[in-house]
C-alpha cells in the first residue's frame, strides 16, 4: 500500500525543514484544528503526467488549540514559533472537551 500523501502543485522551498519534524496544519471551517507530521517531501506526478509534489504524511492526527485561520487550500505548514500548541500538552482535559467549549474557555483566558 502506498504511503499517505497530500499532493500540491509547487515544491516547497523549505522541503528539508518540513521533512525534519515539520507538520501540515489542517484548516477546517476557518479554524486550524489538527496537524499531521510530514515524513517526506517528494517530486511526483498526477495520473495525467502533470508534475506535482507529494507530502508524505504520518497517518496520526494530532489535535491542536483551535486558531482562526483563513483557509488556503485547507491547509498550512507553519514555523514552529507560529504553530498552535498540541491539545495533549494542555492541562484540564482540554483534549476531551467539545471544540466550542474549548474556544469559549480560551476566549475567557481560562485555557
Amino acid at each position: 500500500m502506498p504511503p499517505l500523501r497530500h499532493f500540491t502543485r509547487n515544491f516547497p522551498k523549505c522541503a528539508a525543514e518540513l521533512a525534519d519534524g515539520g507538520s501540515l496544519y489542517w484548516v477546517v471551517g476557518g479554524v486550524i484544528l489538527v496537524r499531521q507530521r510530514i515524513l517526506d517531501v517528494r517530486q511526483d506526478q498526477e495520473p495525467d503526467g502533470t508534475p506535482c509534489t507529494a507530502l508524505v504524511l504520518d497517518p496520526t492526527l494530532v489535535r491542536v488549540e483551535g486558531r482562526a485561520m483563513r483557509a488556503f487550500q485547507g491547509w498550512r505548514y507553519l514555523d514552529p514559533k507560529d504553530a498552535p500548541a498540541d491539545l495533549d500538552n494542555q492541562a484540564g482535559g482540554a483534549v476531551e472537551m467539545p471544540e466550542s467549549m474549548r474556544r469559549e474557555l480560551a476566549a475567557l483566558g481560562l485555557l
